[in-house]
């Protein structure tokens, strides 16, 4: 089903309503548009969160977390075993117990495989856990792609969106360090 993007007269009428937030009184600063950016994040965190879930499940691995999904497929990434600090690093995962325990759960679905090299613990894929990632990937492609691409994006737009959502995420990171030592 193709996606029409919004008629202007919707676009000028949410316009007039003012900024479109969770929390009013925090875009009543001097920049209330990353209030508006913010309540996007807040939106689009929960629905991918519930997409990774949903398709994971499609993908005949049910009962997977967003957290655990995530670490699936960075341990699958590029077919080389992680140490559990690296996947904390890549997925900007502060507390190393959440992908441990991650870790360990998809250990004992059989999706990822432990092994000592030297004094490390490295992480590593699974033939099972490999096929879980190849049918999320193709569920991915026939479910989810086809509908972004038809809103018209360039590639080169998505991924100027993607630069400045990584961008956004150090200036959050940095402001969480500052708001620590106050």
């Amino acid at each position: 089903m193709a996606r029409k993007p919004a008629a202007p007269t919707q676009v000028s009428r949410t316009a007039s309503l003012g900024p479109i937030v969770s929390s009013a009184h925090l875009a009543d600063g001097a920049f209330p548009q990353l209030s508006e950016v913010e309540f996007g994040m807040i939106l689009s965190q929960h629905a991918f969160e519930r997409w990774m879930v949903r398709c994971m499940t499609a993908a005949g691995a049910p009962g997977l977390t967003p957290t655990e999904i995530l670490v699936l497929h960075n341990v699958n990434h590029r077919g080389r075993a992680k140490r559990l600090a690296d996947i904390c690093l890549v997925l900007g995962i502060e507390d190393t117990h959440l992908v441990s325990y991650a870790v360990k759960k998809l250990e004992a679905r059989k999706l990822v495989a432990r092994e000592k090299a030297g004094k490390e613990r490295l992480v590593s894929i699974t033939s099972a856990g490999a096929t879980a990632c190849g049918r999320y990937r193709d569920l991915r492609e026939a479910v989810l792609v086809e509908a972004v691409q038809e809103l018209g994006l360039s590639p080169e737009a998505m991924s100027n969106l993607a630069a400045l959502l990584r961008v956004l995420s150090g200036h959050y990171d940095q402001a969480a360090r500052t708001a620590a030592s106050l």
